[in-house]
Parts: C-alpha cells; structure tokens; sequence
C-alpha cells in the first residue's frame, strides 16, 4: 500500500532547502544561547553546534511528524548544542555532585516542610551560611545544569518541561492547560515559587530577556538574578519529579 507523499521521506532538495532557508536560526541561537553556556564556549562555537543541529533535523524530519520543521529544528539546535557543552566536559565531577547535593536537600526539606524551602531553611539544612548557598546556586546554574530545557526525566529524548509552557502549534494557552496533566502541574508549581523566581522564570522563558537585562528590570545583579534562576529550576524539577512519582498535583496542598 502506497503510504502517499505525506509520509514519505523528505527529499534531498527538499533538505538543502530546509537548511537553506533556516539558517538565520543559527545564529538567532547562539545569541540567545551564549548567555547560557560557560564562559568559554564562543558564538563561534554555539553556531557550529547548532549548525550541526540544523543538519541533524533536516536529515530526520518527517512531515508525518505533525509539527513545523522550525520547532522540531530548535530542538535539535538546542540538544546539539548542550551536547557540545557535555562533550567539552566543563561540568566537572565536583559540580554535579554540588548540584546533586542541593537538589536532594530540596526535595528531602519540601517533603519534610510540606513546601518549597526558604533560601535560608536550605542553606541551614546544607550547613552553609546564606552566601555561600547563593554562591553554590550561582556555580550550579548555567543551562547544562538546570533549565526548563533539560528533560524532566533525564532521558536525552524526554520531554522537557518548557514543552509543556510553549506550543505554538497550540491554538490558546487555556487549551494547552486542559490537555496536558503536567501542564496543569508545572503551572501550579511555579506559582509556588516566591515573586522574585517567578519574576525571573517569566522575563527568561516568556519575554525571553537575557540575565543582563533582567538585572536591570529587577534592580538586582546578574549574579544574584542567576541564583534565583538556578533555585527557582531546581524548586520546579525537585517538586515535578516528585508529583509525578506521588501523582499530579498530589505532592503538596495548595497554599
């Protein structure tokens, strides 16, 4: 049975033109996505990666897939380009398990607490004075480590959990809601976050501002603006995975 033109393989033409006619996201990324890398890791660099992305999503999209190839090609931007990261191995062993660390205090303190910790109930759980938390946040809080564009159930093709705020595909935000559980649920746990997180979760995913600008919208210094970043991230993907293992929208009572 002929399957017809919709579910066959994309040309070779076909491809090329997809490149061809996207490129300008390439470096749209890397701008985007330099702010979020470590120090090291140039434009240049995030470009070739995401180039190699591009390529990769050209090379595997099926219009059978039911999305626009500009959304599926982010996405593969955006995981080669946080593989590259992986593969230049700047995350060292001491870092993760600092992060490793933290993360399992929140939980252990959130299910203890019955809520999201306090900046100063973590540090005091950590034994460190409220500096040296921040600082610890501050160390753990580039993109590799955490963000809403890291799978929430760390496997590298998984769901992550902006997939659940942005689909452009989605005629409204209210329909979003309605048809997806975790949706619901990642919604209800970012409004448990404090002001200044949600604050920054909205300005960097939504408005996607960068660090810098954010900073001087809250009056507040890059630095401490990516501690309430890293906090707020660890906070959702502590209280998602957690929600997801007692089920949705059961981990905690509503305040």
């Amino acid at each position: 049975m002929n399957p017809g033109p919709a579910y066959a393989p994309i040309r070779a033409d076909e491809k090329d033109r997809l490149i061809k006619s996207h490129l300008h996201m390439v470096s749209f990324l890397a701008e985007r996505m330099v702010s979020q890398v470590p120090a090291f890791m140039t434009r240049e660099d995030i470009s070739s990666a995401a180039m190699v992305g591009l390529v990769d999503a050209a090379n595997r999209f099926k219009p059978s897939m039911g999305v626009l190839f500009k959304t599926f090609a982010e996405k593969r931007m955006r995981g080669a380009v946080l593989d590259e990261v992986r593969r230049m191995d700047w995350f060292s062993r001491s870092l993760r398990q600092k992060q490793s660390r933290i993360a399992k205090t929140m939980e252990a303190l959130e299910k203890r607490l019955g809520r999201p910790p306090e900046e100063h109930e973590m540090a005091a759980e950590l034994e460190m004075d409220l500096e040296s938390y921040r600082q610890a946040l501050g160390e753990v809080s580039y993109l590799g480590c955490v963000s809403l564009h890291e799978t929430i159930e760390d496997t590298p093709d998984g769901p992550t959990m902006l997939d659940n705020i942005e689909d452009q595909n989605s005629p409204s935000a209210v329909e979003m809601l309605e048809n997806s559980e975790l949706t619901q649920e990642l919604a209800r746990q970012i409004d448990r976050l404090t002001d200044k997180e949600r604050l920054v979760v909205s300005l960097y995913y939504y408005e996607e501002l960068s660090q810098k600008e954010i900073a001087e919208v809250l009056e507040l210094s890059e630095g401490r603006v990516s501690q309430l970043h890293s906090q707020a991230l660890i906070k959702l993907k502590t209280s998602i995975k957690r929600s997801q293992r007692t089920g949705a929208g059961q981990a905690f009572p509503a305040r």
